[in-house]
């Protein structure tokens, strides 16, 4: 639904869904947004973000224990969803895609996720929605925050926060540490695959004046996993008649992903805030490398500036209220992979964004907004794209919404020049893929407001789809446009109630995503390599997802919990004979996971806690041949001062 959250509750307040940066309440935003906030994080014991964007309607999540962590919003893929971490643009400048597995939660951060065609208003990346990742000023959340977890597999965390606020500064400073032995991912195998995470933020906010406000963020994250090749053994899975490449034991192999984010912002207000103005540059510097048993293997480096200006014109009554903002983004990425890729050269790409928004709010009911935005590039084509959406509150707690709009995604630096000698070759006559949708919904609230329910049909048309492709006679990797258009359409349904001691919060989501796919038109006759043209449901993108959580706080009493049950439907995946000389479609099975959380108030300064993670032991796969964690316990502490 577009506003799953109370209307009139400061959690119903998102601020990525206008380049304005004002405030806007969830029942007046035309668009499909969710609102996740530092509460419902704590209170379902999130430790990796991804984990909690389960919840959220359109959203599928796909973890590879020993590879990525893709977050996708309605069919889209995860290079398609704009990541925001505190207002840095945090993909990869390489990869064009953020890796979710590097994100863990920080003791208090709200999430925000705007889903559809946003390209408008962020530009490239933002084809099928924004995640914005939050963490909390020293002014809405101070204080010192300590917490310290231990559990399964050899699982141990811990973080600290420290944050405070003056008349004129406020600060927030956190750390973390989260590291796993793992367990065996490998199909027969027994090497235990684990990770560590660890990171550092600042965020500082500085106002000398009532009109003048200077904020900084900095941000540092480090992550080193072990990883796992894939090979045809005999452990692998045969279908149709062939083995199948799939994980393999590799020991003495791991990878590492450090990266270093900043922002700084000058804002200024004048006209008794009817006209602000921020300037502000920002930087995300990555390098991830990888590494065998016998050494370096292969890795690569990205570097991205984005200096933005903003003016922001407000005018009008206290009925009627007109907002008009204007933004200029100058982007400039650099990056190169390092050997053994064929091209180690440094490649510049850059761009100059303009963009102009208007919203209109009529009685706090009535809300309108449109945008549009030209991107001059360097390398490709020039591209357009605009948004309109609309919603209107009726006294009875209804609300009718819609939205429309297009998208745009840029090829990234290994699509374009390859980043594997002898296994994947780039292509720079790449176009960037193009996107068109439309989303219509209602919402209708009960009860005062405690109750909401709401359901959005969404669909959308994607051109120019970036794919990757084995050719004979060779079959090396290359990353080709498709002719043909991709359509993706959807049902999203999800609802909010709290009463007293109890809150609920449900999603559901119906996704139709075909795409096309070239697979071994004779798979069972292994001297045949010829091909042929199937459509199914998008890999690693199921039909039904739904998630359900349920908080107990009952008051006067130290005890609370909070019982998550999530599931996903059955998924396709993409899979690749010997010599990866053809592929196949892979059935990934359903499966449905239950998470129970229990905390135990001492004082009101310290608390015991403990979770299960799944509970009933599902046997289960995110990413075919990749096996995931089976029932896990943790126990920690957590103090507030």
């Amino acid at each position: 639904m577009a506003a799953d959250a109370a209307a009139a509750d400061d959690d119903g307040i998102m601020v990525s869904a206008s380049r304005s940066g004002d405030e806007q309440r969830l029942d007046q935003i035309g668009s499909s947004a969710t609102v996740i906030d530092d509460q419902q994080v704590e209170d379902r014991e999130t430790r990796y973000v991804s984990d909690v964007l389960r919840d959220v309607p359109g959203v599928a999540v796909n973890r590879a224990i020993g590879g990525l962590t893709q977050v996708r919003i309605r069919g889209g893929e995860g290079n398609h969803v704009l990541v925001l971490i505190d207002g840095i643009k945090a993909s990869d400048p390489y990869q064009g895609e953020f890796d979710f597995a590097t994100l863990t939660a920080d003791d208090a951060a709200r999430v925000e996720v705007l889903r559809g065609q946003q390209s408008a208003l962020y530009g490239s990346d933002a084809i099928a929605g924004v995640i914005d990742y939050i963490t909390l000023s020293g002014r809405e959340a101070p204080g010192i925050r300590m917490r310290a977890e231990g559990g399964s597999f050899g699982s141990y965390n811990a973080s600290a926060r420290v944050a405070g606020a003056s008349d004129r500064f406020d600060y927030a400073f956190s750390g973390n540490y989260v590291h796993t032995d793992g367990y065996p991912v490998a199909p027969g195998g027994s090497e235990d695959v684990g990770s560590t995470n660890r990171g550092a933020s600042g965020k500082v906010n500085f106002a000398p004046t009532e009109t003048f406000r200077l904020s900084a963020v900095l941000r540092y994250t480090w992550t080193r996993g072990d990883s796992l090749d894939q090979d045809v053994t005999a452990d692998s899975p045969v279908l149709r008649g062939r083995q199948i490449v799939t994980a393999i034991d590799t020991p003495g192999s791991y990878f590492t992903n450090q990266a270093l984010y900043g922002l700084v912002k000058a804002e200024l207000s004048s006209f008794g805030g009817r006209m602000s103005t921020s300037l502000s540059g920002q930087f995300a510097d990555t390098a991830r490398d990888a590494y065998t048993g016998f050494g370096y293997s292969y890795g690569d480096r990205g570097t991205r500036y984005l200096g933005s200006l903003v003016d922001t014109l407000r005018f009008g009554s206290e009925r009627v209220k007109h907002t008009v903002t204007v933004a200029a983004d100058f982007e400039s990425e650099r990056f190169r992979a390092m050997a053994p890729a064929p091209d180690t050269a440094t490649h510049t790409l850059d761009r100059l964004g303009l963009v102009a928004e208007y919203n209109l709010l009529v009685d706090e009911r009535l809300s309108l907004g449109a945008s549009v935005r030209h991107d001059d590039n360097d390398y490709f084509k020039n591209s357009t794209t605009w948004h309109v959406d609309g919603s209107y509150l009726f006294p009875s707690g209804t609300r009718p919404h819609a939205a429309a709009g297009t998208g745009v995604k840029n090829p990234v630096s290994s699509e374009l020049f390859g980043y594997y000698t002898g296994e994947y070759i780039g292509n720079p006559n790449l176009e960037p893929e193009e996107s068109r949708g439309w989303e219509a919904g209602i919402d209708q609230s009960f009860a005062g407001g405690r109750v909401t329910l709401g359901a959005t049909y969404f669909q959308s048309r994607l051109h120019n789809e970036i794919y990757v492709d084995y050719l004979p006679p060779d079959y090396l990797g290359t990353s080709l446009n498709r002719t043909t258009v991709t359509k993706m359409h959807g049902i999203e349904v999800s609802g909010r109630a709290a009463f007293g001691d109890v809150s609920v919060d449900a999603a559901y989501t119906r996704l139709k995503a075909p795409q096309s796919r070239n697979v071994l038109s004779d798979p069972e006759d292994p001297d045949s390599f010829d091909t042929e043209v199937v459509v199914t449901q998008a890999v690693r993108r199921p039909k039904d997802t739904a998630s359900f959580n349920l908080t107990y706080t009952p008051s006067g009493l130290p005890v609370s919990g909070t019982l998550t049950v999530r599931y996903n439907g059955e998924m396709k995946d993409v899979v690749y004979v010997a010599g990866y000389a053809g592929s196949l479609i892979a059935d990934i099975p359903a499966y449905t996971l239950v998470n129970l959380s229990l905390r135990y108030r001492i004082t009101d300064a310290l608390e015991l806690y403990a979770r299960a993670e799944n509970l009933f032991d599902e046997r289960y796969q995110e990413v075919f041949t990749f096996k995931a964690p089976g029932r896990a316990i943790y126990g920690g502490v957590r103090a507030r001062f």
